[in-house]
């Protein structure tokens, strides 16, 4: 199975963190990873179809927010924790005030 790209950490842009974060169900999953930590793609409580969803995970992934790992046929999401060194405090801000 082929395993997806992620941004170098020196091409994770404030900007682009920020506009990844912008969309509800965005938001949603990070809020999720923040509580639960890593889950299975498909292990969203989210109201999109599962191909919504994995456009979501990959906009998340693309800005560097998340990290996506596959293992046999599934595929699991976590936070990047080089998100939290970079921008610190970023996440927790923005999901306390989005809500």
């Amino acid at each position: 199975m082929k395993q997806h790209p992620h941004p170098d950490v020196n091409e994770i842009s404030l900007i682009g963190v920020l506009a990844a974060l912008g969309d509800p169900v965005r938001l949603s999953i990070v809020s999720a990873l923040v509580a639960e930590g890593e889950k299975g793609s498909t292990d969203f409580a989210c109201d999109v179809a599962n191909s919504t969803l994995s456009h979501h995970i990959k906009q998340l992934r693309e800005a560097g927010v998340v990290v996506h790992r596959k293992e046999g046929t599934r595929c699991f999401v976590a936070l990047r924790p080089e998100i939290e060194r970079k921008f610190p405090g970023l996440l927790e801000s923005v999901l306390k005030f989005a809500g």
